[in-house]
């Protein structure tokens, strides 16, 4: 593609040659032939540096660069919707069911669904026009799977777990599993004893969420845990039972929910970050990597950090307290210095 048909599509203005374009590539590993974008000033010895031959800048940028410069409103946007232009197209997958996969006769299959190999598909469940269910997955009893969801290879959907419209789920996604449910205690005699609490609930999964791969999202010990719309959550997340997330939210990656805490509309809760149980997230609150939040958030706070989870204004206070004390004494020291000096020459 031209940089001066790319930049039409985008919204853009051309500066310099009219190069062939082909994909999309980082400033450092981009090639002849790569789009590359660039939003930050701070940067402009990548920018320079790069073997790009088009870069996508800011209408601002001042500092020119080495190759053809296509100027728009947000490079990191723009360079996003030229990754689909450039991105060739998934794998179709025809409608219908492969002869090795199991499905219930009891089992209704809408229009133009897609099963894949080895895949079962248990008694009572439904799948919406357009569903692609890939190989080997396993989708339990009463389960209802919406239009258009994709459902990558080797996910498991436990006994009535509902997912809306057209959601994607990748390779190792877990919905419905029991939680962490036990009591445990010591008897009369001293034994210890531990004892598992019937998991009764579903999960239900709203449209248009993805759900990245080995994600686990547990069964309500009863009622649901909900998974609201457009949330967006990454691999390797944990999200116990009857955890509750409003809806347009993102949980990135190692992040983890103990059960029954409910989240709020547009959260984004940061890689590692754990939050406890029974405990209520404000809509809008971004949790930073790695905090520990052991108490509801009212939105007051709309950043976190630390464990526990404060603001960043008083975690710079508590981190840089040591440094001022030093530094503090160090004054001390030569004030005191000083007067001894001073004494030494009054005397």
């Amino acid at each position: 593609m031209k940089a001066s048909e790319l930049a039409e599509r985008l919204g853009g203005t051309l500066e310099g040659e009219d190069v062939d374009l082909v994909a999309c590539g980082g400033l450092e590993e981009a090639r002849a032939g790569d789009l590359s974008f660039c939003k930050d000033p701070k940067h402009v010895q990548l920018v320079q540096a790069t073997k790009a031959s088009a870069v996508l800048l800011p209408p601002d940028w001042d500092r020119g660069a080495p190759c053809a410069i296509i100027r728009v409103a947000d490079p990191n946007h723009a360079c996003m919707a030229a990754a689909r232009i450039f991105a060739p197209p998934e794998p179709a997958r025809a409608p219908g069911v492969h002869p090795t996969a199991i499905v219930d006769p009891s089992v209704k299959v809408g229009e133009g669904v897609h099963i894949g190999p080895y895949t079962v598909v248990e008694k009572g469940t439904v799948l919406g026009d357009g569903a692609v269910i890939e190989a080997q997955v396993w989708i339990g009893e009463g389960c209802t799977i919406g239009a258009r969801t994709h459902i990558y290879p080797q996910v498991t959907l436990r006994e009535g777990t509902k997912v809306g419209a057209d959601c994607i789920f990748h390779c190792g996604v877990r919905l419905g599993g029991d939680g962490y449910g036990f009591n445990n205690g010591r008897r009369e005699d001293g034994s210890v004893y531990i004892e598992k609490i019937p998991q009764l609930g579903i999960v239900e999964i709203g449209d248009g969420v993805e759900i990245g791969s080995n994600t686990t999202i547990d069964r309500a010990r009863i009622g649901r845990t909900y998974i609201g719309p457009m949330t967006k959550i990454d691999n390797l997340v944990q999200i116990g039972h009857n955890v509750k997330v409003k809806g347009y939210s993102g949980l990135i990656a190692q992040s983890g929910v103990a059960g029954s805490t409910e989240i709020g509309y547009g959260c984004l809760i940061w890689a590692q970050a754990g939050i406890s149980g029974h405990i209520k997230i404000a809509d809008g609150v971004q949790v930073g990597p790695q905090a520990g939040v052991p108490q509801s958030l009212d939105g007051s706070l709309k950043y976190v950090i630390g464990a526990p989870a404060m603001s960043m204004k008083d975690l710079a206070a508590i981190t840089l307290a040591p440094k001022m004390v030093a530094k503090l004494k160090a004054e001390i020291k030569a004030l005191k210095a000083e007067i001894e000096k001073l004494n030494g020459k009054g005397a």
